[in-house]
């Protein structure tokens, strides 16, 4: 039996920390892509997205091509046999990160994290938290260990962003490499020139 390539679907989590709008454009940039969206939020990403966008959990499920409870342990995204292209996570809370460390799962949104991991698929968590002390920093150095990529959404200058969308975007975008996926709202390096007068 000839072996199949995953289908073209990504999970999309929401945790509760700052930076709900990196979630929303995620989704969105799925669209943009044609990959098909699997949401789920965490309670506290609820009133995160409530607080800093004005938006409810019916507003992103316009945006998800499928979107579940996040205390529904027997959804799809539960299982390693339903095939992904991995997890992304966006904004990832400490909590959440902590969780996934440790295996000791429990929600949706852990717990499907946790199948991306023993599935070896990838796992990309865009953490928020500053500043972050050592504990923080040991479990990061797990998950790494474990397969995930730790992306924490920083701003990238040298992509001249003009408004705070522009650096949304270009943290989403990056956070997208991680799946080969190239949204076009990514602006790359494309190296520095120097002048004749300048010393190499």
């Amino acid at each position: 039996m000839l072996g199949t390539t995953a289908p073209e679907r990504l999970v999309v989590g929401i945790s509760g920390a700052s930076g709900a709008a990196y979630g929303v454009r995620a989704l969105d940039a799925l669209k943009d892509l044609g990959i098909e969206s699997h949401l789920v939020i965490s309670r506290a990403a609820s009133l995160t997205l409530a607080s800093e966008l004005g938006l409810t959990p019916a507003d992103l499920a316009e945006r998800a091509t499928f979107t579940y409870r996040v205390q529904d342990v027997g959804a799809a995204i539960a299982s390693g046999s339903f095939k992904t292209m991995g997890m992304l996570i966006a904004p990832c809370s400490v909590r959440t990160m902590s969780e996934i460390a440790t295996g000791v799962t429990s929600s949706l949104l852990t717990r499907a994290a946790d199948v991306t991991l023993k599935e070896r698929r990838p796992l990309v968590l865009m953490v928020r938290e500053t500043p972050l002390h050592l504990g923080h920093l040991r479990t990061m150095t797990a998950l790494a260990e474990m397969g995930a990529t730790i992306a924490p959404p920083l701003p990238a200058f040298y992509a001249g962003p003009q408004t705070i969308e522009d650096m949304i975007d270009q943290s989403v975008g990056r956070a997208l490499d991680g799946f080969g996926l190239d949204w076009h709202h990514t602006r790359r390096w494309s190296g520095l020139k120097l002048t004749a007068d300048e010393p190499e």
